[in-house]
């Protein structure tokens, strides 16, 4: 007599079904978990930089390392998910909402104090949210893959708000001012890239189309969370 598999997909939490057929992804994971901490901490990161109006050095250090440790689970969530397979529609909807939205409260927060120009924040967030836009915009065509440019640009502005945050001298500025402007170069070249592979998609045949002589079961993109640079977001790559 058969013995009923543990893992059967009918008694398991549900956060995404696996094309392989395997047990569902629970939704509660250790990747899913990181995501949502990242979020939490983006108050908790504008509370702490806006104590004694971004004056006090010590809450100002306290604000740098909040950042950087929201900033690590960014690192992790993503290789976590790939790793043991936990990638789910949560992760991969939460994930890029929660990086821009910790890169945008502290580019905002940073302006707001008169510690970083306005215009670097406007410049910056207009180029993510008209990324994000276009991802969509384009998505029945396919999808955009993760570069290498856009890790890098998100690395260097990571790496220049941490530095605007913590309250080093004055004799620091000009390398400030290097790093930030290499972000925004980054910003806007990598932007150009994404703008350029959007209209090449859609020349092409429709996502769907093109996979409709797939054999069952395959494997191919679009067929699994893990792989498929749907589940990762433009600059992070992380799901």
């Amino acid at each position: 007599m058969p013995v009923p598999h543990r893992s059967d997909p009918a008694d398991a939490p549900v956060g995404t079904i696996p094309a392989d057929g395997h047990a569902p992804v629970p939704l509660v994971n250790i990747a899913n978990v990181l995501t949502v901490l990242r979020i939490v901490l983006v108050p908790v990161f504008l509370v702490a930089l806006f104590v004694d109006s971004g004056h006090d050095t010590t809450w100002r250090i306290v604000a740098a390392a909040v950042f950087a440790a929201a900033a690590v689970t960014d690192r992790f969530d993503g290789q976590l998910a790939r790793k043991h397979g936990l990638v789910t529609d949560f992760g991969k909807l939460a994930d890029p909402i929660a990086d821009k939205a910790l890169i945008g409260a502290a580019l905002i927060g940073l302006s707001a104090l008169g510690d970083l120009t306005w215009w670097v924040t406007g410049l910056i967030a207009a180029r993510e949210l008209g990324i994000t836009a276009l991802r969509f915009f384009v998505l029945r065509h396919g999808v955009i893959p993760a570069s290498r440019g856009g890790k890098l640009k998100t690395l260097v502005q990571s790496a220049a708000i941490f530095l605007y945050l913590l309250p080093l001298p004055s004799s620091w500025e000009p390398y400030l001012l290097a790093l930030i402007w290499v972000a925004v170069a980054l910003t806007l070249i990598t932007g150009a890239d994404y703008v350029v592979q959007a209209i090449g998609l859609r020349r092409r045949p429709r996502h769907g189309e093109a996979q409709v002589a797939a054999p069952e079961g395959s494997t191919g993109a679009g067929s699994t969370g893990a792989g498929d640079p749907a589940t990762r977001d433009d600059d992070v790559a992380q799901r």
